[in-house]
């Protein structure tokens, strides 16, 4: 559409969060000391819900236009025109950029509220509030932006503010290496996409159309289909989109935690809980998901591209899904999941089911944040205890986070009706439908081992007997009314939410994939999308067979973690399965990237600093040393030769003005014998010299 609608309020709906981050950093601490922490609470919460408010609006604007139509621009003003490439400050908002908007500013502001009971205690109240804040408004500058130096933007903002918030508690060393390391992993991947955004930007250049707004890009990308990459020069025989989108999948893998760029979201978790639902759930790793949907039609013109996505998520998803039976910690085990779900969403994206791979975005937004919070809940309940091994028993004392809790489980496990069946049964056909055998096998396997930890968790922590100290067991009860509601919010999503869109063998009901259709609807999308299998015979059969993987997960933890009928070290050994150690320790993944990279690294830069210090600074210091010395020498010849010079001769005329000084007698008869004396001896000397 040339000429999308104009609304101006949408750009409320960024500068909201915006103005409650400012207020909080500004005037936090006074307005803390003076009015208290609701007037944080008010001010932290309400910018929020208001966006969401606004967001709502917006909905309810867009759907009430004809579906080619839904696309709004809300343009404020130029941001620079350089080189031929002109970039606005604009908010672009279309069906997808909606659904994200929804999700950041709807399940965002369910984790602000929450927020207000798990951090009331917290002296930095205020500063926690302020980079929540600042956080959501780096989130909507990234999926809201018009063009993709401003999606970047919102990019980093979101890497610095997960980098403020998993460190938050600072004074604690683990804190801040965790923040580091999601800081350092992550620049990673932004560098690639970086240079991603350039090689595209002198591909279209090249073409006649200097632009990086993103609706521009998607009507002038047909006319990079068979344009090579060139090397400064060098013509290659690799094409240029593959080249951009493989970097831009690369950056994604920083932000969305894939293979390998994934170590870093698991010890996010150092963090306080909210933080962890909002980074997990409702922003941060949903990034790169959304980035290559954003940029469906370029992505789709890759096939190598896209099949290094699917690939690639297919694996994160089995082998981050393994990692989490063995963890003991109740985050571990969701930060864990988290990167397998994510995996689920790059191998829908990769195999084309763009839509698919959005569902599952907004359904694990709602069952993720959810049992995020409720582990917060149960964290809060026991004093800060974070070990399953100490708990247990806890569904008596805890009856609304145990409900929710177990909702949510039921909701990523699979289990119809739930919202998570609904969207990663649909990705795990997907899979095979579009031929792509393997990814389908590691999509089911994992989906299976998912119902395993997760059930495990289950049991850990709310059956059997207690397991903690009698001041814990004293100490546990529910949560707070401010967070007991949020979980009951989150918990109803969980099993209603994805009822916008039901598979096709059960019944034709597709109102959120018929909703994003215009933002698939490039023609090379289209292709990739309407290809495979359209048996709806076909997909139940599939279908089936993915519940028994579900049932047969679900039996094996319940076996092994409430009846306790099942050993689970014998039953690993009568598989032949990888040795314990190996999963509990995440296969030595960080171990082996502290080998291979960290510690050469390392050696690198003290070897550099050696050098440094010894040998440019020797030189340096050297040449400083001979510069003294000349000094030194150049002062004595100054002094003694020089100076010595100049005070010989001043020193003799001195003497023979002294001297001749005495001539001046001032007697009228000494002078007369003065000339009579010179007339004779001149007349002497002509006679000698005559003769």
């Amino acid at each position: 559409m040339d000429h999308p609608i104009a609304v101006t309020f949408i750009r409320l709906i960024v500068a909201l969060p915006l103005a409650g981050a400012a207020i909080n950093f500004i005037a936090g601490a006074w307005l803390q000391k003076t009015f208290g922490k609701r007037a944080i609470s008010f001010i932290g919460c309400g910018v929020v819900i208001a966006a969401f408010i606004l967001a709502l609006r917006a909905f309810f604007v867009m759907i009430a236009i004809p579906p080619e139509n839904r696309f709004m621009l809300d343009d404020l003003w130029t941001w620079f025109d350089v080189g031929g490439l002109n970039l606005d400050i604009a908010f672009w908002l279309d069906p997808l950029s909606m659904v994200m908007t929804l999700i950041v500013t709807g399940v965002g502001g369910l984790i602000h509220i929450y927020s207000i009971g798990y951090m009331h205690d917290d002296d930095g109240y205020w500063r926690f509030f302020g980079w929540l804040n600042l956080f959501t408004f780096a989130m909507l500058v990234l999926v809201l932006g018009d063009n993709l130096w401003l999606m970047f933007v919102g990019w980093e903002g979101v890497g610095l503010c997960s980098f403020a918030l998993i460190g938050f508690w600072y004074k604690v060393t683990a804190n801040t290496t965790a923040g580091n390391k999601a800081f350092i992993v992550n620049r990673v991947g932004d560098l690639a996409f970086v240079i991603a955004l350039y090689s595209l930007f002198a591909g279209l250049q090249s073409i006649g159309h200097a632009t990086l707004v993103t609706r521009e890009i998607a009507r002038y990308a047909p006319g990079l289909a068979g344009m090579a990459m060139n090397f400064a020069g060098y013509q290659s025989a690799f094409p240029l989109v593959g080249f951009v989108t493989l970097l831009m999948f690369i950056g994604a893998t920083g932000k969305s935690a894939q293979i390998p760029l994934y170590v870093w979201l698991p010890d996010a978790m150092a963090g306080p809980t909210p933080v962890s639902a909002l980074i997990h759930a409702a922003t941060m790793v949903t990034a790169g998901v959304y980035m290559v949907a954003r940029l469906n039609f370029l992505f789709s013109m890759s096939p190598f591209t896209m099949g290094v996505i699917a690939v690639v998520g297919g694996l994160t998803a089995l082998f981050a899904a393994t990692i989490g039976v063995a963890q003991n910690d109740i985050k571990k085990v969701l930060a864990y999941s988290t990167v397998s779900q994510l995996g689920y969403m790059f191998a829908a994206l990769g195999v084309g089911a763009y839509a698919a791979g959005v569902f599952h975005l907004m359904t694990h937004a709602f069952f993720k944040a959810c049992l995020f919070l409720g582990s917060g809940s149960v964290i809060h309940a026991m004093g800060g205890e974070q070990d399953m091994r100490k708990m247990g028993g806890l569904r008596h004392k805890m009856p609304i986070t145990f409900v929710t809790f177990m909702a949510a489980t039921l909701a990523i496990s699979g289990v119809p009706p739930f919202a998570g069946f609904m969207s990663k049964d649909e990705i795990i056909w997907q899979a095979i439908s579009h031929g792509h055998p393997v990814v389908w096998a590691m999509l089911l396997t994992g989906a299976g081992i998912t119902v395993f930890y997760m059930f495990r968790q289950v049991y850990m922590t709310f059956f059997g007997e207690f397991r903690g100290t009698h001041e814990q067991e004293h100490h546990v009860h529910e949560s707070p009314a401010s967070m007991a509601y949020v979980l009951i919010v989150l918990g109803a999503l969980s099993v209603v939410g994805g009822l916008v869109k039901i598979p096709e063998f059960i019944a034709t009901f597709k109102p959120f994939e018929d909703f994003l259709d215009p933002v698939f609807s490039s023609e090379v999308t289209r292709r990739i999308t309407e290809a495979g299998i359209h048996s709806r015979a076909t997909e139940g059969l599939f279908g089936v067979i993915t519940f028994t993987i579900v049932v047969i997960g679900w039996l094996i933890a319940d076996l092994m973690y409430r009846q306790q009928k099942l050993d689970p070290a014998r039953f690993s050994q009568m598989f032949g399965g990888v040795p314990y150690e190996w999963v509990y320790n995440k296969y030595y993944v960080d171990e082996f990237y502290n080998r291979a990279i960290i510690q050469p690294y390392m050696f690198a830069t003290r070897a550099l600093a050696w050098f440094d210090t010894n040998i440019i600074d020797g030189v340096v210091n050297l040449a400083a040393r001979i510069v003294v010395f000349l000094s030194w020498l150049s002062g004595l010849f100054d002094h003694y030769v020089v100076d010595g010079l100049v005070n010989f001769t001043s020193n003799l005329t001195l003497d023979v003005g002294g001297r001749l000084r005495r001539l001046q007698t001032g007697s009228i008869n000494g002078y007369l014998y003065g000339i009579l004396a010179a007339v004779m001896l001149i007349l002497l000397v002509r006679a000698v010299v005559r003769a």
